[in-house]
C-alpha cells in the first residue's frame, strides 16, 4: 500500500508526494483533524509571588468576573517587581484604541538603575487576547462597570501578571453590611475558639 494510502486510512491527506534521487514516492502528510480546544481556564491564578494587591478594591466593589493580564514592562521595572515594590492602589484599567492599558500603577524607579530608568507612573499596555478586551469594553460601556487591578503577581514561569476584575460600584449601605458581616464572622471564629 503506498504511503499516502495509509495516511488517508489514518484521517491524514497528503499535502504533496515528492520523488526522492532513488525514485521512491515520499508523500509529506498534513494532518486533518478538529481545530484543538483550549483548555478551560482554572478559577485561581498560579500565584508564586504577590507584589502589590488592591485590598481597598474588595470593599469598594463587588467582583463580578476577573481575568488574568499580562503587563508590558521595561527592564528596570520588572527588577523593581522583583524587590516587592509597586503600588496599585490608585490604579484603574482602561480600554484605549482596542488595546487595554493599567493606568496610574505605580512602580518605584529601580535604584541601581541608570539613566535608562522608566518613569513611575507611565501607562502600561496590558496583554489580553482580542475577545477578552472586547467583553470588557462590552461590560464596561453597556452595564457601567468598572475594570480595577486587584493584585500584581510572579507566576511559576516567572512572568509578572495582572489580576483584573469586571467589578461594580457598592453603595453606603452595602459597604456598611459588608461590614457588619466582617464583624460578625470575627467574632463567632472568637466565640468558637474560646468554647472548643
Amino acid at each position: 500500500m503506498p504511503l499516502h494510502e495509509r495516511y488517508r486510512l489514518q484521517g491524514a491527506r497528503p499535502a504533496q508526494v515528492l520523488r526522492t534521487r532513488k525514485g521512491f514516492r515520499l508523500a509529506i502528510a498534513r494532518l486533518t483533524c478538529a481545530r484543538i480546544m483550549a483548555r478551560p481556564k482554572t478559577s485561581t491564578f498560579d500565584k508564586v509571588k504577590t507584589v502589590a494587591q488592591n485590598r481597598r478594591a474588595r470593599f469598594e466593589y463587588f467582583i463580578e468576573e476577573t481575568f488574568e493580564a499580562g503587563i508590558a514592562l521595561s527592564g528596570t521595572e520588572v527588577k523593581s517587581l522583583r524587590f516587592g515594590e509597586g503600588s496599585i492602589a490608585e490604579a484603574y484599567a482602561d480600554v484605549r484604541g482596542g488595546e487595554a492599558w493599567l493606568v496610574n500603577a505605580s512602580i518605584p524607579e529601580f535604584s541601581n538603575g541608570n539613566r535608562f530608568n522608566h518613569e513611575p507612573k507611565r501607562p502600561r499596555k496590558l496583554l489580553l487576547h482580542q475577545r477578552e478586551i472586547e467583553k470588557l469594553l462590552g461590560a464596561v460601556e453597556r452595564k457601567g462597570m468598572t475594570m480595577v487591578p486587584l493584585s500584581i503577581y510572579f507566576n511559576a514561569r516567572g512572568r509578572a501578571k495582572v489580576e483584573l476584575a469586571l467589578a461594580r460600584g457598592k453603595q453606603t449601605h452595602d459597604k456598611r453590611q459588608t461590614v457588619k458581616d466582617r464583624d460578625w464572622q470575627r467574632d463567632k471564629a472568637r466565640l468558637l475558639r474560646d468554647r472548643g
